[in-house]
């Protein structure tokens, strides 16, 4: 049955708030289990949708698989079998693409179903396949499916921005330069590589927190990875990798949106388990635009109410830049700021979507074209009925459904589960009015 929340604003945040494992980090992981047959522990995993998706995902293909305590699974992926992929999970779960580069290292071809996930514009796979190709696979496809299988130039180093390496035996350097910086990309190949012996140079890498908690992992199954300039990677892995236990990183994303909630209510939270290493320029523009608050240790920072801010400039880029993820968030804060800001997001053409929504409510935004607009401020925003267009939309509604004076109606939140582990019980602790209801 569809479920909605109900938000009654004008309700400052204040207390205490942990911050949970990151759900985007988890994924990778969870397909780096694939990669051995001995037992894999993994532990503070977020209680979310896409999470439990991806569980199911490795039971279906024969991962055996028990919790140790409410957040600590074993997993044991000896007995795979890559032709039981559950096609109807896989088509709604964008994370799923993560098996892709361990199957293949595993079995050398796969069938697979393309995936799917939020709505925020065109997210081709396109990187991932010329990756693939990069490394000798023959791609087709046939409706929504897409085969892979190993072609004659399969593992060959002739392409022609090989740079020859006199420490490295001829045929066992391999090397790929990714069309643009993907995150799912850069880890499908760093799980594809470490089952192979020769060294691989990977360029054009993202390195943001999900990709370097998965290098922790590797690393730790036997996996020599070394970061040898910026965005650049060599591993050389080996036949026959070794477990391993792992603490999933705390969520950078999460600690954005409790960070932006605080300040968009004027409230003074504490905020434990974050992430603040991630954060850097987030935290950076947020001191820049008068926000107040104070970085207690590397996993702790306290928000304090703010005068009112001055917002300029956002614009999401990848790593070290301003997360996509948290653009959505500071587009409500400027709602609150003085004067006008301007948001850039050249990443995703989708992802200012739910400026409508905000326009709605009351805000004075005026669209540029789709990855740019202007947010003109403070104005009010007034409680309405909204939908939770995509996972990132919905938290930050919420936030704009905490500001807004009356009662705000958010629906689909299933899309705000698949990345928020029960969040609105999270707000209500911080003295928040959010109800879950069902229709």
């Amino acid at each position: 049955m569809p479920e909605k929340f109900i938000i009654k604003g004008g309700k400052s945040l204040n207390g205490e708030v942990n911050i949970n494992g990151a759900k985007n980090a988890a994924f990778p992981i969870l397909a780096a289990t694939l990669l051995t047959n001995n037992d894999c522990i993994i532990d503070n995993l977020p209680l979310i949708e896409d999470v439990s998706k991806m569980l199911k995902i490795l039971e279906s293909l024969g991962a055996e698989i028990s919790y140790l305590s409410k957040r600590k699974v074993k997993i044991n992926c000896q007995n795979i079998n890559p032709e039981k992929i559950p096609f109807d999970i896989v088509s709604n779960f964008r994370g799923s693409i993560l098996i892709l580069g361990p199957l293949l290292a595993r079995f050398g071809k796969i069938k697979i179903i393309s995936p799917g996930g939020c709505l925020i514009g065109a997210r081709p796979l396109d990187t991932h396949f010329d990756a693939f190709k990069q490394l000798g696979f023959k791609i087709s496809s046939k409706g929504s499916f897409y085969y892979f299988e190993k072609g004659p130039d399969f593992l060959k180093t002739d392409n022609y921005f090989s740079i020859p390496d006199k420490k490295v035996k001829e045929g066992k350097k391999i090397e790929i330069v990714l069309k643009e910086f993907s995150v799912t990309a850069t880890e499908n190949i760093l799980l594809f590589a470490s089952l192979f012996s020769q060294k691989f140079i990977l360029k054009i890498a993202d390195e943001d927190y999900q990709t370097q908690d998965l290098i922790k992992v590797l690393k730790k199954m036997g996996v020599k990875i070394r970061r040898i300039e910026a965005h650049s990677f060599e591993i050389v892995g080996k036949k026959k990798l070794n477990g391993f236990t792992h603490k999933i990183i705390s969520d950078p994303i999460e600690t954005g949106t409790f960070i932006v909630a605080a300040l968009a209510t004027k409230g003074e939270v504490l905020i434990k388990d974050a992430e603040i290493a991630f954060l850097s320029l987030f935290l950076k523009k947020l001191k820049d635009f008068g926000a107040n608050f104070k970085v207690l240790d590397k996993n702790m920072i306290k928000i304090f109410p703010s005068k009112l801010l001055k917002m300029d400039k956002i614009q999401s880029l990848p790593y070290p830049g301003i997360h996509s993820d948290l653009q959505p968030e500071l587009g409500v804060l400027s709602t609150q700021s003085k004067g006008p800001t301007l948001i850039h997001d050249p990443l995703y053409e989708g992802r200012l979507k739910y400026l409508e929504e905000l326009n709605k409510m009351g805000a004075d935004i005026i669209f540029c074209d789709p990855h740019r607009a202007i947010i003109n401020g403070p104005t009010p925003l007034y409680g309405m009925e909204i939908p939770s267009l995509d996972l990132r939309a919905g938290a930050a509604l919420i936030i704009a459904g905490l500001v807004a004076k009356g009662e705000t109606i958010i629906n689909n939140i299933y899309q705000v589960d698949r990345g928020y582990e029960k969040i609105e019980e999270r707000l209500e602790s911080l003295g928040a009015d959010i109800k879950r209801i069902k229709d």
